[in-house]
């Protein structure tokens, strides 16, 4: 006779057929796959070959009734191909999956109180344990001031001036590191290439640049506006090259340190012989630019994980948010910066 299929073809399996091929009980299963410690040895792996056999998947709508855990977490994000914003939620996804969470992810147009407001509402209906808010731009972090939620929310690369807790990387820090460096080789100034005014990344890479300087004694030349793009960022070198002392660029991204190398290049400019140039990032093209480029280096793993552990600290814990977590960034010295040459006079 023809074997009897466990489970007919046309329908998933169930707990009860699991139960029914383990020999065990519903509870027993339920208790398996809830990773209880009374179920014996045996027990276990009995119903762990059953599930293997039948390819069985839980109802995660049911379970999270039953448990009241979805093992999801909540992501606002914005419509953008900038590389700090996708390497983020790159980083906290591959976090979230590394401690067994699902990532549900809302991206919108804009960071504005109602948009924020909207997506955080959006994932609590779908049973999120918790909600991290990349807001790297003022109008996030005013958003996140008044956003109303029963569940944590944690803000990433928004520094210590969002509300709620949050990470980000010491961008400060970074630009001031990036422009210590130049004037340690003997640079008399350092010319600064911006990001957007709304970015509080470029407010803050821009505040350490100045900081350096003003420390230094150094004169603090007049800003040069970008706005991330490379584009933006040859424009701006085109600016430099009107400045015939200049000698050293920090731009607040590589994208447009790759724009005002263009520029120096068109112009017959040596780097770093006659011009300096340093970025921040450190993104993947960053050492095959010409020459390879000096820059920052943001740790977007080490800023997924912290945010993470920032957020579930609070799922935990119960806790009013309080935490706000600097990581230092890194300076990766490469061949566009070197010291200062002295021409013969």
């Amino acid at each position: 006779m023809a074997e009897v299929p466990l489970v007919a073809p046309d329908r998933q399996p169930v707990m009860a057929d699991v139960a029914r091929l383990a020999g065990v009980s519903h509870q027993t299963v339920s208790r398996v796959l809830n990773d209880s410690p009374h179920v014996k040895g045996e027990t276990r792996e009995r119903v762990l070959e059953a599930i293997r056999e039948l390819d069985y998947r839980p109802n995660s709508a049911a379970r999270t009734l039953v448990t009241r855990r979805s093992q999801t977490l909540g992501v606002v994000s914005f419509d953008t191909t900038l590389y700090g914003p996708a390497s983020m939620l790159y980083g906290i996804e591959q976090a979230a999956r590394s401690a067994g969470y699902f990532v549900s992810i809302a991206s919108l147009r804009s960071l504005d109180e109602r948009s924020v407001q909207e997506a955080v509402d959006r994932l609590r209906d779908q049973a999120v344990e918790g909600v991290l808010v990349i807001a790297p731009q003022t109008s996030a972090v005013g958003a996140l001031a008044k956003v109303r939620s029963v569940v944590p929310v944690v803000a990433v690369g928004s520094g210590a001036q969002a509300k709620v807790s949050g990470v980000a990387v010491d961008n400060e820090a970074g630009g001031e590191a990036a422009t210590r460096y130049l004037l340690d080789l003997g640079h008399h100034t350092v010319h600064h290439v911006a990001g957007p005014s709304s970015w509080l990344d470029a407010q803050a890479r821009q505040a350490g640049w100045r900081t350096a300087l003003t420390q230094a004694g150094a004169p603090v030349p007049e800003v040069l506006a970008g706005d991330w793009s490379a584009r933006s960022g040859y424009e701006a070198g085109l600016q430099l090259l009107e400045e015939p002392e200049a000698s050293a660029v920090f731009c607040a991204n590589d994208h447009m340190a790759l724009g005002v190398l263009r520029a120096l290049n068109q112009a017959g400019r040596t780097i770093p012989g006659d011009i300096s140039v340093v970025g921040f990032d450190d993104i993947p093209e960053a050492s095959y630019f010409t020459p390879p480029l000096t820059t920052v280096r943001q740790d977007f793993g080490e800023l997924g994980r912290r945010g993470l552990e920032l957020l579930l600290d609070e799922m935990t814990h119960d806790r009013s948010p309080a935490g706000r977590l600097l990581i230092a960034p890194e300076l990766v010295l490469r061949s566009s910066t070197s010291g200062r040459r002295r021409h013969a006079g």
